[in-house]
């Protein structure tokens, strides 16, 4: 399959291998115009080595591309915010705008701005390559900060290479971190939740809000400056920390990257940073996205291919990051935005509805990254299933690593809402966990951040409602609090265990948070009490969030040590539909589900290969908040159904709503 192009694998994209062929010559033709305009494609993409404010051996030198401007100062405290001559700027016949300063006139610490004058009109603006932007507490406002600690933290640690490992990703944002109703930093994520993750098992962490945002309640997705780490969290320094801890812990730790659109701010953004308000942008009907309330980037322009793809490099080389979750792919790939549009037939992915120059972006995005970091992540949010997005480059794909599988969160409120547990069908289950294209690994998850954001609830919320407030303790039970309980564990697994790839998790999710997610807003009269995570239910043993937790720390555990988990797919073995029972195999571990709310089965039989198993995650257990009515230690011994039949009877016991995993034990050999 390595050798292949993606599309040869799909026998309904033959009409279509034309235009597939002709997105990736004109891939070709771009990196080859990019190698010789600039020497290499990682060449290219080192404009924030040039641009922006940087200290050299006797002084600072300062570089903005601004064409269409006029006139430029540097102001800031240095200067009392005043545009003297010595701080005006030179422009060269590029569009570049220069300044030299001494050693001793700016400082860490100092604030600054560009005065920017064009045809008709002057304005402040904060540089497009600025590293750090603050926010004032009295005005509001923000200004970029000279950051150049006099002893910067070096980071101990490399990248971390999962290599063959699938990743186990946990979805979090630092600023919603804390119990306390506050935004939280990254030395209190440090401290406080690297450790509980690292105990659960996950082997990647996905951070979200990195970039600095002026709106907080925008969950980190209208950024304003794409080189500055939101302020709120703490400093670059402190960031860098953070993550030299996840690697010193042999956890990867990748970032959610927003290319798909920017804020319209002028003071803060890039929405007019020359005047023009076109540098980066669409200066059509395409500017304004319909939806979001923001700017589409015309991905056309060499100048928006060159900040976006050193943006790309400049994380993950600055900060230590392993690679992006990409965010918005579909707004990015077509002219719709995905908006309004149901993708019918192949046809609606090849009907001149899409944005090529997006599509080259992102190709050449992910070439970028894997020659900057072989091992690194890069794994696509995209809705509406646009194929060869996760395969290879050299196979003519776009080059993810791995694609969302959206449709599976949405498979499991669909059933959860509409149908009665009695009606969920095994086979559609099975079908939808495993659903993917040949040619392209799959992130499997239940829920993300996405389910839980204000107006939706989170999978524990639907299936346990308000019942959660009155009956969580350990020893209470209602039918109600019981079953929520039983499925919150099975829906995670059955997710989990049939990854073709990797799986993700949000934080809090794991014990079943409790209600949404909301930010601090007007209409919330500016709380943060759906802003934060109540650890403290978790860590109350006598409570059953407690008891969630720790099948998810049995469940990631189990499947992120198998180191063999992904050379094996899963096998098909039973799928019942009139008992709810599905059962299939991965390697030498059995995977058994009971669905049915009402019936347990005896001696339930079902062939595998001969030996003998014993039980190594059992959803039932007490401690997983069961009722333990099946024994943890006993082994199980198929047995000869007679004939030449290679596969042996494995007869087990499996009470009603319970997942239970089998794993082969190895035969000793007597020498």
């Amino acid at each position: 399959m390595d050798q292949q192009k993606f599309y040869q694998l799909d026998p309904w994209l033959e009409p279509h291998y034309g235009t597939i062929a002709y997105r990736h010559q004109q891939y070709t033709q771009q990196l080859a115009d990019i190698t010789r305009n600039y020497g290499s494609l990682q060449s290219f993409a080192s404009a924030h080595r040039y641009f922006g404010l940087h200290a050299y051996y006797n002084g600072w030198v300062f570089r903005e591309y601004a064409p269409h401007a006029n006139e430029m100062f540097l102001v800031g405290t240095f200067n009392n915010w005043q545009p003297g001559e010595d701080w005006r700027l030179q422009k060269n016949a590029g569009g570049a705008w220069e300044g030299c300063f001494d050693a001793d006139a700016i400082k860490h610490g100092d604030l600054y701005k560009m005065l920017v004058r064009w045809q008709g009109g002057e304005g402040y603006r904060i540089p497009a390559y600025c590293n750090r932007v603050v926010q004032d507490s009295d005005t509001y406002l923000f200004n970029a900060e000279v950051y150049h600690p006099r002893i910067p933290y070096t980071q101990m640690h490399e990248h971390v290479a999962l290599g063959n490992k699938a990743p186990f990703v946990y979805e979090c944002h630092i600023g919603m971190s804390s119990e306390e109703g506050k935004v939280s930093t990254f030395n209190e994520f440090r401290e406080n939740v690297l450790p509980r993750i690292a105990a659960l098992g996950y082997n990647t962490i996905q951070i979200m809000a990195i970039q600095e945002h002026p709106y907080y309640g925008s969950f980190g997705y209208h950024v304003s400056n794409f080189f500055a780490v939101s302020s709120r969290f703490g400093t670059p320094d402190e960031l860098k920390r953070l993550i030299d801890a996840a690697h010193g812990r042999g956890i990867a730790v990748i970032m959610d990257l927003v290319h798909s659109h920017a804020v319209r701010n002028e003071l803060e953004g890039l929405a007019t940073i020359d005047g023009s308000g076109k540098l980066y942008f669409y200066d059509d009907y395409r500017r304004l996205h319909p939806a979001w309330d923001s700017l589409c980037f015309d991905y056309g322009k060499e100048e928006t291919q060159q900040f976006l793809l050193s943006n790309c490099r400049y994380w993950i080389e600055e900060y230590g990051f392993d690679g992006y979750r990409f965010d918005g792919i579909t707004s990015m790939i077509f002219t719709h935005h995905g908006l309004g549009k149901n993708i019918g037939s192949y046809n609606d992915y090849y009907n001149n509805e899409q944005d090529e120059n997006a599509l080259i972006y992102l190709t050449l995005a992910n070439k970028l990254i894997h020659e900057i970091h072989p091992q690194a992540i890069t794994i696509a949010e995209e809705v509406s299933g646009m194929p060869g997005l996760a395969a290879k480059v050299e196979n003519e794909g776009i080059g993810f690593d791995y694609r969302m599988a959206m449709g599976i969160p949405d498979y499991w409120i669909k059933i959860i809402k509409e149908q009665p547990d009695e009606a969920w069908s095994v086979n559609s289950i099975f079908h939808e966990m495993t659903n993917h294209r040949a040619e392209e690994k799959t992130i499997n998850y239940a829920e993300s951040h996405d389910q839980a954001l204000v107006g939706d609830k989170t999978i524990i919320f639907r299936l346990a409602d308000k019942e959660m407030y009155e009956h969580m303790l350990s020893a209470d039970h209602t039918m109600e609090i019981d079953r929520a309980i039983a499925l919150h564990k099975m829906i995670r697994l059955i997710t989990s265990s049939t990854i073709c790839g990797g799986y993700l998790n949000f934080m809090g999710n794991e014990f079943g948070h409790p209600e949404w997610i909301d930010f601090p807003r007007e209409g919330n009269n500016w709380s943060y009490h759906y802003a934060r995570r109540q650890w403290s239910l978790v860590d109350n043993n006598d409570l059953k969030f407690r008891q969630l937790n720790a099948f998810d720390q049995g469940m990631v555990k189990l499947l992120a040590s198998d180191k063999d988990l992904m050379n094996h797919s899963p096998e098909l073995i039973v799928a019942n539909e009139g008992d709810q029972v599905l059962i299939f195999k991965r390697g030498d571990m059995v995977f058994a589900f009971n669905f049915s709310p009402a019936n347990s089965y005896t001696d339930y039989g079902f062939l595998t290969e001969p030996g003998k198993f014993r039980i190594v995650l059992n959803s039932d257990a007490e401690a997983f908040g069961g009722f333990n009515r099946i024994e943890d230690k006993m082994l199980y011994y198929t047995m000869n159904p007679g004939g030449i039949s290679t596969q042996h009877w494995l007869k087990i016991y499996l009470p009603s709503r319970t997942a239970l995993v089998f794993q082969r034990v190895p035969i000793k050999k007597v020498f």
